[in-house]
């Protein structure tokens, strides 16, 4: 038993320091790839988000992704079973592909896959995977539109963005 004590004091010590520290882009994102987090490049973490707080190496975040304050990301769930957690160290639960965005205060529960320039909007609870350039809202996440240009290129005005939106008509 004791030799769980050590890593998990130590992960722990990590995200607390990750959570509350400066460096939205540099201080956050190394304590999180301490921790065991796998990330991408160019990735921004908001202030006061959780990632993983037990299993940080069942995450990944690919290149270019915006997680916004106070997101949660759960990679499991206390004495529930993951489908392939057997599978060794390339098991993965939660991954965020590239250049996706993560609005405010959502909360991606495990075993998602937030596909390349989705897009999640603030408050948000993902409980299903999210196809590529896609914006979902809601709890749970429902898709709302398609996106014409991905949100994160930063090349693109937010307006452009906008008006490249095609949503989705709601079936009666």
């Amino acid at each position: 038993m004791s030799e769980h004590i050590i890593p998990g004091l130590k992960n722990r010590i990590l995200q607390i320091i990750a959570q509350f520290s400066p460096g939205a882009s540099s201080i956050r994102v190394f304590f999180h790839r301490l921790r065991g987090v796998r990330m991408g490049k160019n990735v921004w973490i908001g202030y006061d988000s959780i990632i993983g707080t037990s299993k940080p190496h069942w995450i990944s975040i690919g290149n270019n992704v915006e997680i916004n304050v106070r997101v949660i990301i759960i990679a499991h769930l206390q004495d529930v079973p993951e489908p392939n957690e057997g599978k060794g160290k390339d098991y993965i639960s939660v991954k965020i592909e590239d250049n996706a965005y993560v609005g405010p205060g959502t909360i991606i529960l495990p075993n998602v896959t937030i596909g390349q320039g989705a897009v999640v909007t603030a408050g948000s609870v993902v409980s299903r995977s999210i196809p590529p350039m896609t914006m979902v809202q809601g709890n749970p996440a429902k898709p709302v539109a398609i996106c014409g240009v991905p949100f994160l290129t930063r090349k693109i005005p937010r307006e452009e963005f906008l008006s490249k939106l095609k949503p989705i008509k709601k079936k009666n």
